[in-house]
């Protein structure tokens, strides 16, 4: 052990791995390599080269029943009377009789010059000018049955003439073509036949196969190496098992570009075989094997025991990094690397612990400084107000009247300054423990409207209210009050600077997890420039009072009881705040989930 913390990671990973290597894998390999891959190879070969012959042979039976089966239907009176109408409609109308007759997967009807009359299939809807393609491709060539591919799918097409009277002097009507599909049906009886495993495809499309979905998946992304194999194959892996492959041209083509592209039969042939033979060779090699595993068992467990739990202890510490606890103990064994990274990561704590105290204290002096500065500004306006006005009413000369507004003057100073300190208050308990109780959010609603119409912001003031629900929540009425009370506030300040006459709304929208508080205002907006900073503490823009933290305790609150406020929407012309508080804790409640809780109570009008 003393040995093991000498020697670096590298090392102490190597020796395990080179005995456990040359001891079990490499013996192995030599033996099985040498003894099976000439084997397989044969084997799978000559294998594959029957499958393609017994798959030759399979078509073969299955074009001479599709040609019958075409020329069976292009002799039947019935259909040759039905095209000497020369009426497409009328020949729509009366072919299906005849498709159902054949049994085919597609079934077309055209005329003496080739065109397309009408065409049945079953299954997926074919497009028309695919039909039409193939069809034309189909009469150009000499083949008595041809192989196509119509919308991703392939078939098995023969033509047969219509032909009043002899088939050699009569006069023509026009043509009947049928083809079945090659689906997952044919599929399953070429593979039968061949005992292999096989993939119609066309292009780079696999149409139908007998391979699970996701090793089709991965046969599509080695279809391209193996279309470019040899006549012998070429070896792919799908899954846990290799494949030799073979790919026949369905339709003849003429360049190699062509062939690529024209529908392929690929036979893929296991090594499953080859696989069995492997386990047999592996029982002479298995007591050599289990030699090495216990070696390597043993190395192993010494080793993992040096190296894994000095890892684990520096995992902890960083948990506990993460947690913000400094004075985690870290272990000093281990080998070099680790005991060198244990070390690093103390350096590492004791720097962060160091500036993460300067930050804070940076931070406090910042908003010590934000604070006073605000405070001052506002108190010294607020007395100078008082002063200034205590001095007017003390002159003889003023009127009754006079002296009543400088009066409610002084008293909107000790409003401001009242404001000013329970904000303050306020702000310096968020964080502690709600005080919740069931209460109606109606009465808590209203109870803020109300505090805001007696304050002098409020004067000229148009707050109209929507009708509220009987809903019952879970929260601190005391808080949940003050942050509707501070957005309301601010709504009524900002309106007062809007072009128009004053106007502020507010409704409550209800959905299934929680209820939505909007308070709207037509005042001038929130200037981008402190969109993204609105919330938080001492930034304010054009407000008339205060130190900007009515939107920081309104959020605070919101989020102490698990919800957030967002400024959802913000113009020239309207500015709309939203409480969201969850309704995790609240009673059944009356109305249906996401409906608008009332519209329209008749509007009210507030001064200050």
């Amino acid at each position: 052990m003393a040995v093991m913390d000498r020697l670096r990671v590298r090392t102490t990973l190597l020796i395990p791995l080179l005995v456990l290597s040359f001891g079990c894998t490499l013996l192995s390999l030599l033996v099985i390599r040498t003894l099976v891959q000439r084997q397989a190879k044969a084997s799978l070969a000559s294998d594959l080269r029957h499958s393609v012959m017994t798959y030759q042979n399979l078509e073969r039976q299955r074009r001479q029943m599709l040609l019958n089966e075409s020329a069976l239907v292009a002799d039947l009176p019935s259909l040759k009377a039905l095209m000497t109408t020369h009426d497409a409609r009328t020949i729509e109308d009366g072919g299906s009789e005849f498709w159902d007759v054949s049994g085919s997967d597609l079934f077309a009807l055209l005329d003496q010059n080739g065109q397309l009359i009408v065409y049945y299939s079953r299954g997926v809807t074919l497009n028309r000018t695919s039909v039409e393609q193939a069809l034309k491709t189909a009469l150009q060539r000499s083949d008595d049955v041809t192989i196509h591919s119509v919308d991703g799918r392939l078939y098995e097409l023969a033509i047969a003439p219509l032909v009043f009277g002899e088939k050699a002097t009569g006069t023509r009507l026009g043509f009947v073509a049928t083809a079945y599909a090659i689906d997952e049906l044919v599929a399953r009886e070429v593979s039968q036949a061949s005992a292999a495993e096989v993939a119609f495809t066309t292009g780079q499309q696999v149409v139908a196969s007998t391979l699970k979905p996701d090793l089709e998946h991965q046969f599509l992304s080695q279809l391209n190496s193996v279309l470019h194999s040899s006549p012998e194959g070429s070896r792919i892996h799908l899954g846990d098992e290799d494949y030799l492959a073979t790919p026949v041209c369905l339709q003849p083509s003429s360049t190699t570009a062509d062939a690529l592209a024209a529908p392929q039969l690929i036979v893929l042939k296991s090594f499953a075989q080859a696989t069995e033979f492997i386990r047999q060779i592996n029982r002479w090699v298995l007591a050599l094997g289990l030699l090495a595993l216990l070696a390597g068992t043993i190395m192993f467990v010494s080793v993992s025991q040096a190296i894994t739990q000095p890892l684990e202890d520096l995992v902890g510490g960083t948990r506990a990094l993460a947690q913000g606890d400094f004075d985690y103990k870290l272990s000093e064994n281990g080998a070099a690397e680790i005991r060198e990274l244990s070390r690093a990561f103390d350096r590492m704590r004791i720097q962060l612990q160091s500036t993460q105290k300067d930050l804070i204290d940076s931070e406090r002096l910042a908003t010590i400084g934000r604070m006073a500065s605000s405070i001052s500004h506002d108190l010294r306006h607020y007395l100078s107000a008082m002063y200034a006005n205590a001095e007017f009413m003390s002159a003889g000369s003023l009127s009754q009247p006079e002296r009543e507004e400088l009066l409610q003057e002084v008293q909107d100073a000790v409003q401001g300054m009242t404001d000013l300190l329970d904000s303050l208050l306020l702000f310096t308990q968020t964080g502690r423990a709600l005080h919740p109780e069931y209460q109606s959010i109606a009465v808590i609603l209203q109870r803020a409207v109300n505090m805001v119409r007696s304050h002098p912001a409020a004067r000229d003031v148009r707050i109209t209210v929507a009708e509220l629900s009987s809903l019952t929540v879970w929260v601190d009425e005391q808080k949940l009050g003050r942050a509707v009370y501070n957005i309301l506030l601010n709504a009524c300040q900002a309106a007062r600077r809007g072009a128009g006459p004053a106007t502020v709304s507010r409704s409550l929208v209800e959905d299934r997890d929680s209820i939505h508080i909007r308070i709207a205002d037509n005042g001038p907006g929130v200037p981008e420039a402190i969109q993204q900073t609105i919330f938080l503490p001492f930034v304010s823009e054009g407000r008339e009072s205060g130190i900007g933290l009515g939107l920081t305790l309104a959020r605070q609150i919101a989020q102490e009881h698990g919800g957030n406020i967002t400024l959802s929407q913000t113009t020239q012309e309207r500015t709309i705040f939203t409480i969201t508080i969850p309704k995790t804790a609240a009673p059944a409640y009356n109305s249906e989930p996401g409906k608008e809780v009332a519209r329209a109570q008749a509007p009210l009008q507030g001064r200050g």
